[in-house]
């Protein structure tokens, strides 16, 4: 997965000025899984609400 260094530009101004290693990786982290999930949606692959709440009664089920 790609992020544009715009994106990361964004990311590092809007960090705190003192901010553990840890913490930018769980930051880039969910940048990429939200960055994935936008392209997933624009390209189709997504769930219907109801799909969705099937899936995961069926997981919570056994």
């Amino acid at each position: 997965m790609n992020i544009s260094k715009e994106k990361l530009k964004t990311f590092f101004k809007e960090l705190p000025e003192n901010i553990d290693i840890e913490d930018v990786m769980y930051r880039l982290y969910l940048l990429q899984k939200i960055e994935a999930g936008e392209l997933d949606i624009h390209e189709g692959r997504r769930l219907s609400h109801e799909n969705a709440k099937e899936r995961l009664s069926r997981k919570w089920r056994n």
